[in-house]
Parts: C-alpha cells; sequence; structure tokens
C-alpha cells in the first residue's frame, strides 16, 4: 500500500476550529474608565473658579474687610489727626474778569448773569495746584460778581480757594487726614474717582460670585452637604433676626 495523506478526521484541531467562530461574539476585554460625568465636569469647574478668583480678588476683598472694621470703629485706631495749612497768593487779574467768548453777550437787565464764562477756571485751577501742590479733584467750582470759591476734595483730603475778582488775591486752606481717614473714604468711595468707583463694584460682585460657588460646592461633598446647607441656612436666619431686634 502506497504511502497516502491520513484519512480526515471528523474531529478539527484547535487551531482549525478557530475560523469557525469567526461571526460568532468575542468576549471584549473592559474597556477604558469612563469619562467624567457632567456633574463631575461642573463640580470641578466651580472649584476651579472658587479658588482663583478667590485668589484674584484676595487683595481688595481683604481690604474692604479690613477698612470695613476702622470705619465702624474709628476710635479703636488712636486719634486720627489731621493737618490743616493756610495758603495765600495772587492769581493773573485777567483770568478773573476776561472778555465774554465769540457770539455771547451780557445778559439784559432781570436776567441771571452767569459769571462763570468771565473766569478762566483751568487757568485758576492749574495755578493752585502747580504753587501749592493740590491734590484731589475738584469738588465745585463757584463764581460770583466778587469772588470765586475753589473746592479740591480727595479721600482723606479737602481743600477750599476763595479767591477775590478784584485784585486776583486768593486764602486757600489745606486739610490733609490720616491714614484711617483715607482708608475709610476709599472704603465708602468718597471723592475718589470713576475708576475707583468700578473697583467697588467689581470686588462687590467678586464678594457675590465667591459666595455662590461656595454655596453651590456643598453640595458636592457628600459627607457635608446636610451640615453645610443647615449651617448656611442658620446663619441667614441669624443675620436676620439680628437685623429686626437690634436695627432701630
Amino acid at each position: 500500500m502506497s504511502k497516502l495523506s491520513p484519512p480526515p478526521t471528523s474531529i478539527e484541531s484547535p487551531s482549525r476550529a478557530l475560523p469557525a467562530s469567526k461571526g460568532r461574539s468575542q468576549p471584549q476585554t473592559p474597556s477604558a474608565p469612563k469619562a467624567k460625568t457632567w456633574n463631575t465636569q461642573f463640580a470641578a469647574a466651580v472649584r476651579w473658579l472658587h479658588i482663583y478668583v478667590s485668589l484674584l480678588g484676595f487683595t481688595s476683598l481683604l481690604f474692604f474687610a479690613v477698612t470695613g472694621v476702622t470705619l465702624n470703629h474709628p476710635t479703636w485706631f488712636g486719634v486720627d489727626g489731621e493737618r490743616v495749612t493756610q495758603h495765600t497768593g495772587k492769581v493773573n487779574i485777567e483770568w478773573l474778569n476776561r472778555s465774554l467768548p465769540a457770539g455771547l453777550t451780557q445778559p439784559a437787565d432781570g436776567e441771571e448773569v452767569d459769571y462763570s464764562l468771565q473766569v478762566a477756571k483751568l487757568e485758576v485751577v492749574e495755578h493752585l495746584r502747580n504753587n501749592h501742590k493740590i491734590r484731589g479733584s475738584v469738588g465745585e467750582f463757584r463764581v460770583d460778581e466778587r469772588e470765586c470759591s475753589i473746592i479740591f476734595k480727595g479721600p482723606g483730603y479737602a481743600a477750599d480757594a476763595y479767591v477775590d475778582r478784584a485784585t486776583g488775591e486768593y486764602q486757600l486752606t489745606e486739610t490733609v487726614m490720616g491714614v484711617v481717614a483715607v482708608i475709610n473714604d476709599l472704603h465708602k468711595g468718597r471723592d475718589t474717582g470713576l475708576v475707583w468707583s468700578w473697583v467697588i463694584d467689581i470686588t462687590a460682585l467678586l464678594m457675590v460670585f465667591v459666595s455662590i460657588t461656595g454655596i453651590v460646592l456643598i453640595f458636592y461633598l457628600k459627607r457635608k452637604r446636610w451640615s453645610g446647607i443647615i449651617t448656611a441656612v442658620i446663619g441667614t436666619i441669624v443675620f436676620a433676626l439680628l437685623y429686626v431686634w437690634y436695627v432701630p
């Protein structure tokens, strides 16, 4: 009998059986950890904003917290003395009695006279600033038929000048207050200008934002959620009762 290939067998080897199961579902390996849920991402974003907005406004928040105490208790920080200085001088008389601008005429009898049109206000103000180192903004510049009165105002600072229109001579009283008065005026936004007014508004918005993000984050701390909410509610009730009971 010649050598022939072995007869086929009905049992296939494991290596040949694999292709037969090609169309069948295979057990899958464990997938990568699922992506963070939307809530987790939201909590992470709020936490990030809470931290970095707090740090961004740290100095302004601390400033207004401290000055709230100095404003409420100014005597706790000693006598905050003020320094008053008297100045005298003379301005160019032509600045005080100049001709009316072209196209304007004196009002008829019985009509109110606008004397301010006869005064070079900018020149007078700059003369006082340059000669006496006056600071602050011009809060008021009044003119009548005999004199001009100029009031400079700033945080913890005031200067009042009275100028005789007939002679050009003036008297200037400068009042400089202490540090506590300055920071108290900054807290109140008194005579601080437009930009500082924006600083106060932005700081207030930062306080609101930090407060809201703080209360939002407590809902993501499962172990302290209810204790935190209860504490916030108690604080709100106490705050309201203090107003009702003790504020006249």
